[in-house]
């Protein structure tokens, strides 16, 4: 018996119609989470009611969510916009590490004025997240280099260097217990009213405001769109391709190297580097704008629901949930996630059955 539907491609999918099956998908990634949840015993509804009271029960819970999301967002900003050229930076852990990297040593080692050496510092880190990303580019640009495995790798080499710095040459001698490097003080202001936010907050919105009307309104933003969407054609029409693939590539370095910077200078207690500095924000940026399908807007959405299930999954911690659970839950609502995305670009179409004609013998009769 054959099956009279069959799943075909949308040739076009509006954002409207995206976003929507996002969030379907991520209703049905927390229903089946609960359902889980209510195999093992627990409550899904209680602690459902606990996350949301941990987040918008009090002033705490937001500032917590929006401190979580700036390192996020800014990865996440950086990622996306190498997805609108269908280049797949997985590095951008190692570039904010290395921003942070050079934002430290400049902080430490430059006696200037505050405002100045928080500028020093910015422009440092931009251009060491740009500078780790400058072989990856420049590798999948001219040569064809897989650009996942290179900048994928980068991030281990990064990682080793902070634990260097913070075990070695930057260490902070005068701590006997936590092994880290010594402290900066630059740190930015403090919006007025909040206890933790910085002004680094208004950075990834203005970030995602400027990338938005670059490719709304500008050539670059044409050519980059172009270019994802078919290098050969783009090449024909005139692009330099090589050139612009690695600009953009520079570009998103730069950005992720930023945010190690507003992390080290504008976190609550992370004024200096060490082993878990990152906490894999890179990765979390990377789900956040694949997810987001590579749209600012879906982005800054993406990123603050991302930082307040990590936000409500500390403060089920402190109330004896296991980690391992949280991470399950978080799982399966990605997994929701990026099967709506995979759904809104395909629909039911009924499949033509083949015209029954009438035996030889029969039509001759």
């Amino acid at each position: 018996m054959s099956i009279p539907f069959r799943f075909a491609r949308r040739l076009e999918v509006n954002t409207k119609r995206s976003t929507s099956y996002r969030i379907s998908g991520a209703i049905a990634g927390l229903f089946l989470s609960g359902l889980l949840l209510l195999i093992t015993s627990r409550n899904p509804i209680r602690l459902l009611g606990q996350s949301l009271d941990a987040i918008f029960g009090s002033q705490r819970g937001i500032e917590g969510v929006m401190v979580q999301s700036i390192p996020i967002l800014m990865c996440a900003i950086g990622v996306a916009l190498s997805l609108r050229m269908k280049v797949w930076n997985i590095g951008s852990d190692g570039q904010f590490l290395m921003g942070a990297f050079a934002a430290v040593g400049v902080g430490i080692k430059v006696d200037a004025p505050h405002w100045l050496l928080i500028i020093l510092m910015a422009l440092a880190a931009s251009i060491a997240g740009a500078a780790w990303i400058l072989v990856p580019a420049l590798a999948r640009a001219y040569w064809g280099v897989n650009e996942i495995i290179t900048t994928l790798l980068l991030n281990f080499v990064a990682l080793q260097l902070v634990l260097w710095s913070a075990l070695g040459f930057w260490r902070d001698k005068k701590s006997q217990v936590t092994q880290s490097t010594e402290s900066v003080d630059a740190v930015l202001p403090r919006f007025p009213g909040l206890n933790s936010v910085s002004i680094a907050f208004i950075a990834p919105l203005l970030l995602a405001v400027v990338l938005w009307f670059v490719f709304r309104s500008t050539r670059v933003g044409y050519e980059i769109d172009m270019i994802g969407g078919n290098a050969n054609a783009a090449s024909f029409a005139g692009i330099n391709v090589p050139r612009r693939i690695v600009t953009v590539m520079l570009l998103t370095g730069a950005i992720a190297g930023f945010g190690g910077m507003l992390q080290l200078t504008g976190a609550p207690g992370a004024q200096a580097l060490s082993g878990g500095f990152s906490n894999r924000f890179g990765l979390s940026g990377f789900i956040v704008a694949a997810l987001a399908g590579a749209s600012f807007a879906g982005v800054l959405v993406a990123g603050l629901f991302i930082s307040a299930m990590f936000y409500a999954g500390i403060a089920l911690q402190t109330k004896g949930l296991s980690v391992y659970i949280i991470f399950g839950v978080y799982g399966v609502v990605l997994v929701g996630i990026a099967v709506g995305e995979t759904m809104a670009r395909f629909r039911l179409a009924r499949v033509e059955q083949p015209a029954v004609t009438a035996p030889a013998a029969e039509v001759s009769a």
